[in-house]
């Protein structure tokens, strides 16, 4: 299968260099060349029984380039996860609710970041790159720790997190923070997400483009790629959940095979809705994907209006992996929306980056708007929506899912109709112990994070994860704070040291 830039069509690749790089050379986004090629049975899948049964079919689909990807699925899920279900699908109220955290960071980023090193080493090995592959990773706060998981101590792997100073939770710190391997990195840097994320985007394209960077690269045997969900790899295995989250509806006798179901996806950099839409263009009878955002509304303003426009406050929220106003997966899902047009793609990033906004219409925004559906939530109603499930149902939800939860009921008001809505959990509660407490207790908790965590469990009868209740006593390992200019730099002295 061919995979081309978002940005050129004549920039191609395999999926296995596709996954070792990250991203193309000119700054685009790998695809496949055309979704018509893949043969996929949807149906077969959502029967196939277990969940590495569905995930063995589902990535294989989109990357077929790997060898034995029964092997490494095994191995990148046996044992890491608190079930073997992985992401168990539980009703509450009228709706569902998939959760997603039960991997060993209780975040969903762990279902794509077990894979994505299996992939990585397979893609080194199939074709004899011996030389150390160093993965740039920006986090807003989940997906940093899930790769620092994945990928330490991966022979032939380096690893270099960059997470905003004072914008993560301070339970995810010090996930972070205290992670050991002899292969990783983690640096806050004084900025917010979207200029880690800018800062890493520009040490890739110097990586491809700059002479002076790809000599010092070519002299430490070193290639850069990304654990990000601009990785081809890392976004593959998330469509995993959805046909698993089918699946689970099928067996319950919630719906009957080819009934229509509509997913909420708390959304940030817009890579786990995004592999919702990749999931249906395979065939998955999915009705509505609601594309919920807290009060960074950037992507319900472009979803409502066709004006991306990223001119505007950056606002720290109590659910701040969804605080990012320059969502990068959106490119694919405009190439896919535009009907492939890479021209017009390439010029929406080049106004993005000069002018700070760009503006779709057309054809374009009518396939978006069949698409999505968009809401968003601020803090108030964020956690209100934690009390009200909470009080309702005796379910905690964390401040991701819960916007969620807020965005489906918008568009149920809205729509109407009688499909089943699964919400997407994206995170365990304990994550944000501070501020999920003070939604269900109305008012400011008087303790720290992991006293606020002993009262959630207390509450809800529901057990703190073993590997956040044991990040109190756990030591400080990475001190590193730098000005975001000042990225590439860091970079290379990692490379170099």
């Amino acid at each position: 299968m061919k995979y081309i830039s978002t940005r050129n069509k004549n920039i191609q690749s395999d999926g296995i260099h596709a996954v070792l790089s990250g991203m193309a050379p000119d700054g685009g986004l790998f695809l496949p060349e055309s979704f018509d090629d893949i043969a996929f049975d949807w149906e077969k899948a959502v029967k196939a029984g277990s969940t590495t049964e569905i995930a063995e079919a589902v990535i294989g689909s989109i990357l077929p380039d790997f060898e034995d990807m029964h092997g490494l699925v095994k191995k990148a899920y046996s044992g890491r996860f608190e079930t073997e279900e992985l992401t168990p699908l539980v009703g509450v109220g009228e709706r569902y609710v998939l959760e997603l955290f039960k991997g060993p960071t209780s975040a969903f980023k762990d279902v794509a970041l077990s894979m994505l090193p299996q992939l990585m080493q397979a893609a080194k090995r199939q074709t004899g790159d011996e030389s150390r592959t160093m993965i740039l990773t920006a986090t807003s706060g989940d997906t940093g720790k899930a790769a620092l998981e994945g990928f330490h101590d991966v022979p032939g792997v380096g690893i270099i997190v960059f997470f905003p100073y004072g914008g993560v939770s301070e339970v995810q710190r010090l996930q972070m923070v205290t992670q050991a391997g002899g292969n990783v990195h983690v640096c806050a840097i004084r900025g917010n997400f979207d200029d880690a994320q800018t800062a890493v985007k520009k040490v890739f394209e110097l990586g491809a483009n700059d002479a002076g960077f790809k000599a010092d690269l070519a002299a430490a045997k070193t290639n850069l790629s990304s654990a990000n969900s601009i990785n081809i790899g890392r976004l593959a295995p998330q469509l995993t959940y959805y046909f698993k989250a089918y699946a689970d509806l099928l067996k319950q006798g919630r719906i009957k095979l080819g009934d229509k179901v509509d997913f909420s996806v708390p959304t940030g950099n817009f890579g786990d809705i995004l592999a919702g839409y990749f999931a249906k263009v395979l065939g998955l009878p999915i009705g509505k994907l609601i594309c919920a955002s807290n009060a960074n509304n950037v992507l319900t303003d472009f979803l409502r209006t066709g004006v991306y426009n990223k001119r505007r406050p950056f606002i720290k929220t109590t659910s701040p992996s969804m605080d990012i106003l320059v969502s990068s997966n959106l490119e694919r899902m405009l190439y896919l929306a535009g009907g492939g047009d890479t021209a017009a793609v390439a010029g929406w990033m080049e106004d993005l980056k000069t002018k700070g906004e760009y503006r779709v219409s057309g054809k374009a925004l009518e396939n978006l708007r069949d698409t999505y559906y968009a809401a968003y939530c601020d803090d108030t109603e964020t956690a209100s929506t934690i009390a009200k499930v909470f009080k309702s149902h005796n379910y905690v939800c964390d401040t991701h899912t819960a916007v969620a939860w807020n965005a489906a009921e918008k568009y149920a008001a809205e729509a109407g109709g009688n499909t089943p809505m699964v919400v997407l959990s994206t995170a365990s509660p304990y994550k944000f112990p501070l501020a999920v407490l003070s939604a269900i207790e109305g008012k400011e908790p008087a303790c720290d994070e992991f006293a606020a965590m002993e009262k959630i469990s207390a509450l809800s009868g529901t057990k703190i994860p073993a590997g956040l209740a044991g990040l109190r006593e756990k030591e400080i390992l990475h001190k590193d704070v730098i000005e975001k200019d000042e990225i590439t730099d860091y970079v290379l002295s990692k490379i170099k040291g």
